[in-house]
């Protein structure tokens, strides 16, 4: 069961393989895929949480690994969104 579980793994998308996808020209594109797919991870953890709860699943070990990355795409936006206001901050205080 596990390693049906690690080969089902390798196929999943996370946000960072969509967002390499995207042209480079069009960062609103990129971003928009970035948002999307933190939400759709968020959305995932959740339902498996209720499911858990509601005795749809006992899977505890899948159960934890979508909670686990769901936390882990929220603290990597957190950290784009500090990186870009203090890059915007920078730029504020450039002198022309």
């Amino acid at each position: 069961m596990a390693i049906q579980s690690i080969q089902g793994m390798q196929q999943m998308v996370l946000p960072s393989q969509s967002v390499a996808k995207a042209s480079p020209g069009d960062f609103s594109d990129v971003l928009s895929q970035a948002i999307n797919g933190l939400n759709d991870a968020q959305q995932a953890s959740s339902q498996a949480r209720v499911d858990l709860a509601t005795g749809k699943t006992t899977d505890l070990h899948n159960i934890m690994i979508k909670t686990e990355e769901a936390s882990l795409s929220m603290q990597l936006a957190i950290e784009v969104r500090n990186k870009g206001i203090e890059a915007y901050q920078e730029m504020m205080r450039m002198q022309l």
